[in-house]
């Protein structure tokens, strides 16, 4: 039985996996869909000095506390570079990592520099408290402020994901306009040490597409 711990994109919490956990636990597997400091439940923690390194430390601790190994890290979204960290902090805690139209950051990269002028400016959008970047206007209601510190700092890494056994690329092919991460599918999926998807899907893989993403995350267990 696999261990799936699942992290969610900005302004989320781990409630946006609640349309696959039942489909993950059923057989047996273990499932834990993660809360971010600063999130949704847990946005009574949102401060400026909320930052990436916090988001990584999240999923440390709840692999040690768990003691959780051979864990299937999957990140939608900003949640790409959270499950990046993590996996480098505790590779000895990690067997796959799944990527569900996300950044795939090399060292020192960050949101910031991975996406566009447009993401940009909506990160700006936080005069009302200096520090909370805004869910957009067709999110989840539910959806809380995300930390723009997270969003700014760089993540740093001492090793790169060949060390993991199985990489795996899930891209959203039905985006309304550019999608921004079209560019992370269109150099992973020429490569031989990943596995790509691409879905008919918009961005919200979890909630448009339940089913195709279940299959890929059990296919070889």
């Amino acid at each position: 039985m696999a261990t799936y711990v699942l992290i969610p994109g900005m302004c989320h919490g781990g409630w946006c996996y609640e349309s696959i956990t039942d489909q993950l636990r059923r057989p047996g597997h273990r499932v834990y869909p993660l809360t971010l400091t600063g999130l949704a439940e847990r946005s009574h923690l949102l401060t400026a000095s909320v930052n990436l390194e916090t988001h990584v430390q999240d999923v440390v601790r709840l692999l040690v506390a768990e003691d959780i190994e051979d864990a299937v890290l999957v990140g939608h979204s900003y949640g790409g570079m959270v499950i990046t960290g993590a996996a480098d902090r505790v590779p000895e805690r990690i067997d796959s990592l799944v990527y569900l139209d996300a950044v795939v950051p090399r060292h020192d990269d960050s949101m910031w520099r991975l996406v566009s002028e447009q993401e940009r400016q909506w990160y700006l959008d936080v005069a009302k408290t200096g520090y909370a970047v805004p869910p957009l206007p067709f999110f989840d209601p539910r959806a809380t402020g995300h930390p723009l510190a997270s969003l700014l700092q760089s993540v740093q890494l001492t090793g790169d994901l060949t060390r993991f056994r199985r990489r795996e690329y899930v891209y959203a092919a039905s985006w309304d306009g550019e999608s921004p991460f079209t560019s992370f599918y269109e150099r992973l999926r020429d490569d031989p040490q990943w596995r790509t998807h691409a879905v008919d899907s918009k961005h919200n893989l979890m909630r448009d597409a339940p089913d195709e993403l279940v299959a890929i995350l059990l296919a070889d267990r």
